[in-house]
């Protein structure tokens, strides 16, 4: 194997490389992206089964202890089928029936965003505002977290701003 040599790149090499990064990069947050929409899919889906088999055949708790058991012996190198989290899917479908945190798809968040927003916050106006900002800030999981518990959306929507005119 040679060493890599400066003196043997060709004119335009560091541009296309840097772009190739770029594209590369770019791929990579899609691919995520979309496992990530994927995976709130399916956990909103066994939600709304679970929902709808309690509420027509009058499952109980120890039904969803079951189908965890089942489904981490079927998929034991998948993570995610716990009881709590089987509860979490449940209640997600109840408290999000069109798979949507007010008018943002819940899929644009990660799963533990979701159980943040539907497990702190009752009112479905604060866990839009929420969303929103988790959304177009970026904010992880912990940071969510306690701008819910400092009730930032008190500040922030009162707060009297020259901003939209500027």
């Amino acid at each position: 194997m040679t060493p890599k040599s400066v003196a043997t790149i060709p004119e335009g090499y560091a541009g296309w490389l840097a772009e190739l990064k770029t594209r590369i990069a770019n791929a990579r947050q899609r691919a995520v992206l979309a496992v990530n929409q994927e995976q709130i899919r399916l956990y909103w889906q066994i939600g709304r089964d679970i929902l709808e088999r309690q509420n027509k055949q009058g499952w109980g708790a120890k039904v969803i202890d079951r189908l965890a058991s089942d489904l981490q012996d079927s998929f034991p190198e998948t993570k995610g089928f716990s009881s709590r989290n089987l509860k979490y899917m449940r209640y997600f479908a109840e408290r999000c029936p069109d798979m949507q945190i007010g008018q943002q798809p819940a899929a644009q968040l990660p799963w533990f965003h979701i159980v943040v927003l539907i497990t702190k916050l009752d009112s479905p106006i604060e866990r839009e505002w929420y969303a929103q900002q988790a959304i177009q800030h970026g904010w992880s999981r912990t940071t969510l977290s306690v701008h819910i518990k400092n009730q930032l959306h008190l500040r922030q929507a009162n707060a009297v701003t020259n901003f939209s005119a500027r």
